[in-house]
C-alpha cells in the first residue's frame, strides 16, 4: 500500500533517488528522539551535480531554485531511510538551512531557498511550514550552486 506522502510525491512527478553516500567523514542523517537531522544535500542527479557554479554569476535564480528543490528531494530520500521507508511518519518539517554559492554582491538567497521551501509545503501541507536560514557562501562542495540541510519531527 502506498502511503499518503508517497502518493503526493507521485502526484508531483517526483521519484526519490537512491540516497547518496556521504562525501566525507559524516553520516547522512542522525535520529535523536523524535527528530531526524539530515546532513547537507547538494543537487545531485544520477551521481552528478545538476546545478554547478554561483547563483547570480552564471546560474540564474530559477536554476538556483531548481537546485534547492533537488537538494530537498535528496534530503527526502535520506529521511525515508530514517523513517524505515514510511514518510507518513513525518509530523513536521522543523527547519531547513540553505547555503547558496554566490558572489558577495548577491542578495536574493531567500528567493533561491524558496525552491526547497515551496516543495516542503507542497509535499507535507501545513506540516511542511518550517523555520529557515538562507546563507551565501563563496563556494560549496563539488562546485554545487546550493546545499540544503533539514530537520524533521517524526512519529
Amino acid at each position: 500500500m502506498t502511503g499518503k506522502i508517497d502518493a503526493k510525491l507521485q502526484e508531483l512527478g517526483i521519484t526519490l533517488p537512491t540516497p547518496m553516500a556521504p562525501l566525507a567523514n559524516y553520516v547522512p542523517f542522525v535520529r535523536t528522539g523524535d527528530l531526524v537531522v539530515v546532513s547537507g544535500q547538494v543537487p545531485v542527479v544520477d551521481g552528478k551535480i545538476a546545478v554547478a557554479g554561483k547563483v547570480g554569476d552564471g546560474v540564474t535564480i530559477e536554476q538556483g531554485q531548481q537546485a534547492a528543490r533537488l537538494c530537498f528531494i535528496n534530503a527526502l530520500a535520506h529521511l525515508k531511510s530514517a523513517c524505515g521507508g514510511d514518510l507518513d511518519r513525518v509530523q513536521q518539517v522543523v527547519r531547513l538551512g540553505g547555503f547558496i554559492a554566490a558572489p558577495a554582491s548577491f542578495t536574493q538567497h531567500a528567493q533561491v531557498m524558496n525552491g526547497a521551501s515551496d516543495l516542503a509545503v507542497a509535499v507535507f501541507g501545513e506540516a511542511g511550514r518550517h523555520a529557515r536560514a538562507a546563507v551565501g557562501a563563496p563556494s560549496l562542495p563539488l562546485d554545487a550552486a546550493v546545499e540544503v540541510e533539514a530537520m524533521f519531527r517524526i512519529a
